[in-house]
């Protein structure tokens, strides 16, 4: 999409200026004027802003960073809570952003409540990146309530706490991620560079090779010749996988069977009911509907039993059965969360008992995954050691069995 610089002027005779993706300079005008601006200059952008058109075009626009709105939120927070306007907090908020398509998107959103719009349908309009629906639903709750600045402060929490799960998983996964990359491009050099110019010199003296020896270079040679039925068959797992993500049925299927997987189906719904959970959690506490609530978490969960789940959730709600049962009766959620989620609605504190739930299972998510890396290493180290020493005695056979020869 082409990107625009413009000069505008608000109803005070305040001028600004700022840039816009848009067809064409009319669609530029027609925003500024829906904004409560009068546009005084538009024009295209100079060559680094088509450079940067042209990428949008061909890889969408820029995403913005976890960490950088994790910033954006708490320095936000920070300044609401000092009793800034929300206007002059936003045009501070565009100084301070972390990079050009997060401060184009600050400075858009503080046109918009310039302009007479809410924050929260200012923020819609850059849904679902960056701003998701938690976010957009918590801030209309703030808003509605009185309370912006406490709902700000509970989705720093949300997000600092989303973050600092990803990144001890993140954090854990590289040395192991590391070996194996290392380990198999080891594996793939020797044999696709090594064992050629050993089967050079084997053909040259015409002899019967042992039989270990015939099938590491016959895999050899199979590699070479036909690296590309490889490389093909890895695309159309990728090109499969996509047609299998797009169909509701499938997938659904998938993340069943992933969920039954032995040991890795406990974690991964301890993942996807700690995401839930700190989401309902973080609305119900920002003064989110309970219904409204589930409908996020739905859109939040990541594997489509889960959803399922939760939509059974949700019409369990709406018949005025609680929360408890239905998600008992699912017969998705594990124990602890339905006992505490239990107690929470006995007591009248279910969002505090959702977030203890949350921080619960990220608590053994983050003891899982370590003794799951803990585990992977020794068990990558074995199985390329394996490999390579086959490899190794194979040409030690071959070696040997020239060795034995009659002179």
């Amino acid at each position: 999409m082409p990107v625009f610089t413009y000069r505008a002027a608000d109803r005070a005779g305040r001028t600004i200026d700022g840039v816009m993706e848009a067809y064409d300079p009319q669609a530029v005008v027609e925003r500024l004027h829906r904004d409560n601006y009068f546009p005084l200059r538009v024009e295209p952008a100079d060559a680094r802003g088509r450079l940067g058109s042209l990428r949008a075009a061909l890889t969408g626009p820029a995403r913005v960073a976890a960490r950088d709105l994790l910033t954006f939120t708490q320095q936000f927070s920070t300044l609401v809570d000092a009793g800034l306007p929300l206007e002059r907090a936003l045009a501070i908020l565009g100084d301070l952003a972390a990079g050009p398509r997060l401060r184009q998107i600050v400075q858009d959103v503080g046109q918009s409540v310039r302009g007479g719009s809410t924050l929260a349908d200012a923020l819609t309009k850059h849904h679902p990146r960056p701003f998701s629906r938690l976010y957009i639903n918590t801030v209309r709750a703030g808003e509605k309530g009185g309370v912006l600045e406490a709902a700000l402060r509970r989705l720093t929490e949300h997000l600092e706490a989303m973050r600092e799960l990803r990144e001890a998983i993140r954090s854990a996964l590289i040395y192991p991620a590391l070996l194996a990359t290392v380990g198999v491009a080891a594996v793939i050099f020797l044999m696709t560079f090594v064992l050629p110019r050993f089967a050079v010199i084997f053909a040259d003296l015409d002899q019967t090779l042992p039989l270990p020896t015939r099938i590491l270079l016959g895999v050899s040679d199979a590699m070479v010749a036909y690296w590309w039925v490889m490389a093909l068959a890895v695309i159309g797992a990728a090109l499969a996988w996509q047609v299998v993500s797009r169909s509701e049925p499938r997938r659904l299927a998938v993340d069943r069977l992933l969920l039954r997987l032995p040991a890795l189906g406990d974690l991964l719904r301890k993942v996807e009911v700690g995401r839930v959970t700190r989401t309902l959690g973080t609305l119900l506490s920002a003064g989110v509907p309970l219904l409204g609530a589930l409908g996020v978490a739905r859109e939040v969960a990541g594997n489509r039993a889960i959803a399922l789940a939760l939509q059974t959730v949700q019409e369990g709600v709406k018949r005025g059965d609680g929360l408890a049962r239905p998600m008992a009766e699912s017969g998705d959620f594990p124990a602890l969360a339905v006992h505490m989620v239990r107690v929470g609605e006995e007591t009248g504190r279910v969002e505090e008992m959702l977030s203890r739930v949350a921080a619960a299972y990220e608590t053994e998510i983050r003891v899982a995954v370590r003794r799951f890396v803990s585990l992977l290493e020794p068990a990558i180290i074995l199985v390329l050691g394996v490999v390579v020493l086959g490899i190794v005695v194979a040409i030690l056979l071959a070696i040997l069995s020239i060795n034995e020869l009659p002179l």
